[in-house]
């Protein structure tokens, strides 16, 4: 009886762990990854949907719908950042979808290495349009709910392609008509895609 129940016993205990492995792999979802393809080379994210779940489904909408696909990085700052994802050669802009709530209070840092969305002096504008910080920019953090303190939402990070990200910040800039720090020899997102297992 008593080697029936020791028997009993260990059958449970080995079938616990097993369980509970299931249970959290089941929970557990790895952060969805992007390719951006420049001409100049490619660029790979992670993005954080855990902290930014909002920012990382709204840029994912535009990525799947091949929306970035034929953009530039049409704002070009040396020390600062690359903006990109809202405009074809010749500046000409292209329509966005709705804003995303802004979600600069996640806790996320920009810093050098990071994506974050672009906006305008809106806090809660930003749609489709995103930058690259090429250094750290804590003044670009979130401090209050304010319209000066909001600060822009940091939704992932560059995981390779940080020499690709710095031959973009190394390109030559222009102004054409109101826009500055613009490349003057267009630097093309050829695509943007899901990378996939």
């Amino acid at each position: 009886m008593k080697k029936l129940i020791r028997l009993f016993f260990l059958s449970i205990v080995s079938i616990l762990p097993l369980g509970v492995n299931g249970a959290n792999a089941a929970i557990k979802t790895e952060n969805p990854r992007v390719r951006i393809t420049t001409g100049l080379g490619a660029i790979e994210l992670e993005l954080n949907a855990d902290k930014a779940p909002q920012t990382v489904k709204n840029f994912l909408a535009y990525v799947e719908r091949g929306y970035y696909n034929g953009t530039v990085f049409h704002r070009v700052i040396p020390g600062f950042m690359i903006q990109g994802g809202g405009f074809v050669p010749g500046m000409r802009e292209k329509t966005t979808g709705v804003p995303v709530k802004n979600e600069a209070d996640n806790g996320l840092k920009n810093a050098a290495g990071t994506i974050a969305m672009a906006r305008t002096s809106d806090p809660q504008s930003a749609s489709a349009q995103f930058f690259i910080n090429t250094v750290d920019n804590p003044a670009l953090d979130h401090r209050d709910k304010t319209t000066s303190g909001w600060g822009y939402a940091v939704f992932g990070k560059v995981t390779k392609g940080l020499d690709v990200m710095k031959k973009i910040e190394s390109v030559s800039t222009h102004t054409v008509g109101s826009f500055q720090n613009v490349p003057v020899k267009d630097v093309v997102i050829e695509k943007v895609e899901l990378i996939k297992k």
